[in-house]
């Protein structure tokens, strides 16, 4: 079992259950906007987001082994990778077998659905592949694309790409919806970023907590977690979201306390911690809502 959990470590497992919130969004889409869709197309698009997300988390954790970056950084439940390459060095190789087969999984499953789809997916699925793979060794050393390359790949594109394989078509409902994601995604690892703040800049990353420090950082963050929630309320108005979407809204129950946490702590990684969690809630739990008001409405 010991052997096991190293050898699982760097796909991150316990993160994986972002995916599937995606996903099911990109699903609540389709049955809205589209009724009965293909459960087998559903399952492979789900496989599809896993694959991708394992996949980039496999990548990450070899990179920041090869960087020195693993060595480096005070680890939270949250934020500092797994740790299972600085246990176990001899597993780097392992763990990048990982990170490539997972992507070729996501490659197969793309070719699936270009083949039964068409071309139209091509661009969603190339800057789907370009975020998996550039991510950690380009993406994170610019603070702008840093901040929005996650939301990009597991709102704009999973969501609607979602939308898309299960529908043949794309449509303002799915881009719509996918903002959501979009800007709770970025937050996540924009908050990750603050215990990691000094282990960061030393390999030369620039993220917004490096180049604007973490209390301004906090302030981002708390616009994004307003934008997120102004898109669903932006979406119903526009009649592009069911008004049972509305029911997202529950999650500011959780981001209001998010944010002053996140603020108030700031520079206190310690009492940062609770509000990491807290923030992994309201990625979960707000797009499974909206996806619920989507199959009920």
């Amino acid at each position: 079992m010991s052997n096991l959990k190293y050898i699982l470590g760097p796909m991150r497992l316990p993160f994986l259950i972002l995916t599937p919130a995606c996903v099911v969004l990109g699903l609540g889409t389709a049955v809205w906007s589209f009724g009965d869709v293909s459960v087998f197309h559903f399952v492979l698009a789900l496989v599809g987001g896993i694959s991708a997300h394992i996949s980039v988390n496999a990548f990450n954790e070899y990179f920041d082994f090869r960087s020195g970056l693993d060595f480096k950084t005070q680890r939270t439940p949250f934020s500092g990778g797994s740790g299972t390459l600085p246990a176990k060095p001899e597993l780097a190789r392992q763990a990048l077998t990982t990170a490539i087969v997972s992507f070729a999984v996501v490659c197969l499953i793309g070719l699936y659905f270009l083949s039964v789809r068409g071309m139209a997916l091509l661009p969603l699925g190339v800057a789907g592949l370009l975020v998996v793979v550039v991510y950690t060794p380009w993406l994170a050393h610019n603070p702008y694309i840093c901040l929005i390359a996650p939301g990009l790949g597991f709102g704009s594109l999973m969501v609607v790409g979602t939308h898309f394989v299960l529908t043949g078509e794309y449509s303002w409902t799915a881009f719509i919806a996918s903002f959501v994601p979009f800007f709770l995604v970025s937050n996540l690892l924009l908050l990750n970023q603050f215990p990691d703040v000094e282990a960061d800049r030393s390999v030369g990353r620039k993220n917004f907590p490096i180049v604007v420090g973490r209390r301004a950082s906090s302030l981002i963050y708390g616009v994004f977690l307003l934008l997120a929630f102004l898109t669903i309320v932006l979406g119903v108005l526009l009649e592009y979201l069911p008004a049972m979407s509305l029911i997202g809204l529950i999650a500011l129950g959780l981001a209001l306390p998010a944010f002053l946490g996140a603020y108030r702590y700031a520079e206190d990684v310690k009492r940062l911690i609770p509000y990491l969690s807290l923030n992994v809630v309201i990625n979960i739990v707000t797009p499974v809502l909206v996806a619920i008001g989507l199959f009920v409405g």
